[in-house]
Order: structure tokens, then C-alpha cells, then sequence
């Protein structure tokens, strides 16, 4: 996995404070693969409750990281246990790597 530790914290740390306690955050993509490189940092974040505004909570999660991480390619993808798995979701909780 190409994270350090520090971003990982970093990461955690924002799935909680945005979606709150239980938060399950997942790296999927390429930066699961320590041989590959470049590549964005491709983020599912699982909440355990219902959410009103998924979209919002989205770009809060994505502003949240880009002013701890820096500028840099992030996807963010958010789900509740109310929406349906979509396929990039599905793949993501498949092949993925729980942070």
C-alpha cells in the first residue's frame, strides 16, 4: 500500500469527524499496489448511519483532505447502508484494503 502511516491517520481521522463514529474507510486503486505507480488516491468511506447529503458529505470529506494533505489527485466515494453498491463500490469492497 502506497500511504504512510501519517496520511493514513490523517484519513481515519476525517472519515470520523465527516461521517462519525464506526466509519469504515477503504484504499482502493492503484495505490493498493506497492510496484505500481503515480496514481490518485482512490477513497471509499462507509458510514454506518444514514446519510441526508451524501454529496455534501463528499466534498466535505474531499476539502477535509486536500487542506491536510495537499494538493492532489483524491477521489472520494461515500456510502450509507440505505444506497445500493455500485459496481465502482462493489470493486472497490472486493479489492480493496480497509485503512
Amino acid at each position: 500500500m502506497r500511504l504512510s502511516p501519517e496520511q493514513i491517520k490523517v484519513i481515519k481521522q476525517i472519515g470520523q469527524q465527516v461521517l462519525g463514529e464506526g466509519t469504515r474507510v477503504v484504499l482502493f486503486g492503484s495505490r493498493v499496489s506497492d510496484s505500481a505507480l503515480g496514481g490518485d488516491i482512490d477513497l471509499l468511506f462507509e458510514s454506518p448511519r444514514t446519510l441526508t447529503r451524501p454529496a455534501v458529505a463528499a466534498c466535505d470529506i474531499y476539502g477535509a483532505l486536500v487542506m491536510r494533505l495537499g494538493e492532489q489527485k483524491i477521489d472520494v466515494l461515500v456510502k450509507d447502508p440505505s444506497m445500493p453498491l455500485a459496481p465502482v463500490m462493489q470493486q472497490a469492497m472486493s479489492q480493496g484494503i480497509v485503512l
